[in-house]
């Protein structure tokens, strides 16, 4: 089942196309970031809702929380280093890609 999610520190392709490239990996189908609003959503298809947590746990080591979790400063800190680094090598993969 389709399943949306609003999801925070989402910038650009590079951000989307690391999303996209770690869920592919787990298993995940059906992705689709939209970059076109905000805040920001994650739209996949989980087919069993116990990968939900999975799911989430995948975006918020890439730096990419949920709109609704709670953070403190140094977390939500930490969260949008992390997001810089991932979105970083979102853009490097792609551009490799594209040469």
């Amino acid at each position: 089942m389709l399943q949306t999610f609003e999801v925070n520190n989402i910038r650009c392709g590079g951000c989307a196309n690391t999303i996209t490239k770690a869920l592919e990996s787990e298993g995940f189908s059906g992705i689709d970031v939209d970059l076109s609003c905000e805040p920001r959503k994650v739209t996949v298809d989980i087919v069993d809702e116990a990968l939900v947590a999975h799911f989430k746990a995948i975006l918020r080591n890439l730096g990419y929380p949920l709109v609704n979790e709670e953070n403190g400063f140094i977390d939500s800190t930490t969260l949008k280093a992390k997001s810089v680094v991932s979105c970083a090598i979102g853009k490097f993969s792609d551009n490799k890609k594209k040469k």
